[in-house]
């Protein structure tokens, strides 16, 4: 019995020790930051002189980043990726200012536009196997591909929705930075070409965009 009892002691005492010694499995070939969302204010560009934005015209986007680590520590990677991104842009226009009235007529308007996003990352951050806790520089190049763009105006004279895709260049093209610790970091995104094809409107437009806001990373 005496046996039976110190044999059932060492069998537990040597579980407890072997539990004790289990180290946690690093994952030596980590990646980050593989989901995106955004929120930012489009500030416009080069607007025409009768041009004012009002209340806050909305950038969202979202997408998948995939993460290629390119050196033995990992903190420097580059990350090809897909998204959408939505942009609210809100401006009121004095037509009164290219008109011979003499009445001040102000429209009030908003251009809606839907894009596939694809971005191109050069990454570096501080980030270790055992911590999602970071500072990270990240700065990229993005193409994006018009969906669907609607333009929405109210004025004296009524209001309505006309759609403005034939208006419109087909393609985006825009730098990229973003740079924080952990959860929160500034955003910083600037168009390189403008809104509307210069060839299918009566008046000269260059309007391009500004945006600033945060952006969250998810693994």
């Amino acid at each position: 019995m005496r046996l039976l009892v110190s044999l059932f002691f060492l069998f537990f005492v040597t579980i407890g020790f072997s539990q004790s010694e289990t180290k946690p499995v690093v994952d030596s070939l980590f990646r980050e930051d593989q989901f995106y969302v955004s929120i930012s204010y489009n500030f416009l560009q080069n607007k025409p002189d009768n041009f004012s934005q009002y209340s806050f015209s909305t950038g969202l986007s979202a997408g998948f980043l995939r993460d290629f680590p390119i050196s033995d520590n990992r903190h420097w990677a580059i990350a090809p990726g897909i998204g959408y991104s939505f942009n609210d842009l809100k401006q009121n226009i004095d037509f009164s200012s290219i008109s011979n009235s003499t009445d001040t007529e102000i429209v009030k308007s908003r251009i809606i536009l839907h894009y596939v996003d694809f971005p191109l990352e050069l990454r570096w951050r501080n980030a270790t196997p055992n911590s999602h806790k970071f500072w990270r520089i990240y700065g990229g190049f993005m193409a994006s591909y018009l969906i669907n763009g609607k333009f929405k105006y109210e004025g004296s004279f009524g209001s309505g929705t006309e759609n403005i895709n034939d208006l419109l260049n087909k393609f985006q093209y825009a730098t990229y930075l973003t740079f924080g610790f952990n959860t929160w970091n500034a955003y910083i995104h600037y168009g390189l070409n403008p809104f509307f094809d210069k060839d299918k409107t009566t008046t000269e437009n260059n309007v391009t965009t500004l945006k600033i806001g945060l952006m969250f990373y998810i693994l």
